[in-house]
């Protein structure tokens, strides 16, 4: 490669590089490192961006694989811990090999770290000789892993860039949520691993798929392994999303999970900003409105702690709260209305997802927003139909125009958490032309989602011809971002976010709203937008031709 060719020219130039790289599929990224050195180095950063660790027994004690997260850790802004549960995660009780009686296990977390392995072999990491010995021999390799806190503390710390962590937890039972699992000592030494390290940057957490025991050992004031100044850490978390395991609702739903979770919000009312949460399953009650659930209230004989359940809940009162956004819960009309007064000098947007009213009216729950603007001209800008509001925000209140909600459910990306198509096929016309106001050629989308349901042939038709799922994401003039998807893998059904839920695009195509009405209304091709660099397709290429005919649909229909 002599020094003064055309290609090294174009490779020393960090904006045409940086350009051609960011087109390069992240599952290619690893062939071309192995290309040379440069490509090595110029190629990490983009590779290493997002990292998902599935935790197993050597993910943070075998010596080559730490030895690799510190030459890569700083390349690492989001970092997914993914730990399913499985039958192997959950611990069966200790018992005595003499007796066979049960053996309590009072778990104490041991963070102290030496190398040297003479001191380390002194003091016995479960507090007392006999207990280590039992949880040796009768528990499985995988839990000493994660209760091996230092080596948590020590991953870490290569990871000094990290701005936003992701945790899964998927797959516990509902019948297990009592029982003794390794996922749970994971995540108490992953929390004390966050607070034991600097991490300026991080300002982003996401519970991606969580049981409702989490909140307990994810909390940095209930205990294990918690110090005085455990909770500043947290504090510098400023965008949270949870998507919860949900707990049956019922008149009296088992309300320790749900006190826990009300406990762990609050460690967070002084610096969040913005916030989603999703129950996963059937519905469940607001966790913004627990303190005013009567079945949290009572007490009575079966509860745990019987001697503080007559002790109030404390209200819930986010100091910088300016996006909220729930899912797939219960809630009474006063509820919705005490949030809305409560935070009413913060709050820029509020969405209300899939969310049915136990008592009163919709009227009555958004009164607050009448109170606040001085007339009833809200709702002008916002429609209601089958308890579902779309978009409600008061009059006089700027535009939200602060950083996007860091909410990664379904592939991080903001708005994810809303139903795939429901929602959309609800909303009166009003609320989607208003939506259309910001996105115009977003009504593409609905014309094709009506022409492929009107027409039962036509559709399973593009479905046999496609046999995969094309999300679009759209930048408006504006700069935001939003995303739709066209499912022809399976029922032939266009919805928002990128994805069906619980499913994965095969091609994601990325353009501006502008360019994407253009395409639709045949004034440009999409193999001109792509060559002068408009339209990046990532996935399978071929398949994204296989869109021509579906977006014609959308010619004759969408106004754009």
């Amino acid at each position: 490669m002599a020094a003064g060719s055309a290609f090294l020219r174009f490779w020393l130039t960090e904006r045409p590089r940086d350009t051609f790289l960011s087109y390069i599929p992240k599952e290619e990224l690893p062939a071309f490192r192995l290309a040379c050195h440069d490509f090595g180095v110029r190629a990490a950063p983009l590779l290493f961006k997002d990292t998902t660790i599935t935790f197993r027994p050597s993910t943070f004690t075998k010596p080559a694989r730490m030895a690799a997260l510190d030459r890569v850790g700083h390349h690492i802004q989001t970092l997914t811990f993914s730990m399913p549960h499985t039958p192997e995660t959950f611990l069966p009780p200790l018992l005595d090999p003499v007796t066979g009686e049960e053996v309590t296990f009072i778990y104490e977390p041991y963070v102290q770290s030496t190398r040297d392995s003479a001191a380390r072999l002194s003091n016995p990491i479960y507090g007392s000789w006999e207990l280590t010995d039992l949880l040796v021999k009768q528990y499985s390799p995988l839990f000493h892993a994660a209760a091996n806190v230092p080596t948590f503390i020590r991953a870490f710390h290569a990871l000094p860039t990290l701005k936003h962590l992701k945790i899964s937890c998927p797959d516990q039972e509902a019948g297990q949520r009592y029982r003794r699992s390794i996922v749970d000592y994971a995540l108490i030494s992953l929390r004390i691993a966050v607070e034991r390290n600097k991490l300026p940057l991080l300002s982003s957490l996401s519970m991606v798929s969580v049981h409702p025991g989490a909140a307990l050992y994810l909390n940095p004031t209930m205990g294990f392994g918690a110090r005085p100044n455990s909770v500043k850490k947290w504090k510098q978390i400023k965008n949270l999303a949870i998507c919860m395991d949900s707990i049956p609702f019922s008149p009296y739903p088992p309300s320790d999970h749900l006190k826990l979770l009300h406990s762990y919000l609050h460690v967070f009312v002084s610096s969040l900003k913005n916030f989603v949460f999703r129950w996963r399953g059937s519905n469940g009650l607001s966790p913004l409105s627990l303190d005013k659930e009567l079945c949290l209230q009572d007490r009575s004989p079966g509860m745990a702690c019987p001697r503080r359940c007559h002790l109030a809940l404390r209200p819930l009162k986010f100091e910088k709260l300016r996006n909220m956004e729930v899912e797939n819960i219960v809630v009474d009309a006063s509820q919705v209305s005490s949030f809305i007064t409560a935070h009413r000098h913060t709050i820029r947007e509020f969405n209300f997802e899939d969310t049915h009213l136990r008592s009163g009216t919709w009227d009555q729950a958004l009164a607050p927003l009448t109170r606040i603007s001085g007339s009833e001209k809200w709702k002008e800008k916002a429609e209601e139909l089958m308890d579902v509001p779309l978009l409600l925000s008061p009059v006089g209140i700027e535009e939200n125009k602060a950083n996007d909600l860091v909410v990664d459910y379904f592939n991080c990306k903001p708005r994810a958490l809303r139903p795939s198509i429901c929602a959309w096929q609800r909303a009166g016309a009003r609320s989607r032309e208003l939506f259309w106001e910001s996105f115009p050629s977003s009504a593409a989308f609905d014309a094709i989602n009506s022409s492929l349901q009107n027409d039962d042939a036509g559709r399973k038709d593009a479905v046999k011809n496609g046999k995969a799922i094309f999300a679009f994401k759209l930048k408006n003039k504006s700069g935001k971002e939003e995303g739709w998807h066209i499912d022809l893998k399976e029922k032939g059904v266009v919805g928002r976010g990128e994805a069906p839920e619980g499913q994965k695009a095969d091609v994601i195509l990325s353009l501006s709203d502008e360019d994407f009405g253009k395409m639709v209304a045949g004034t440009t091709q999409a193999q001109r937008l792509f060559m002068s660099g408009k339209l990046k397709v990532k996935g399978d290429v071929m398949k994204a031709t296989k869109m021509e005919p579906v977006l014609k649909k959308a010619q004759t229909k969408a106004k754009l």
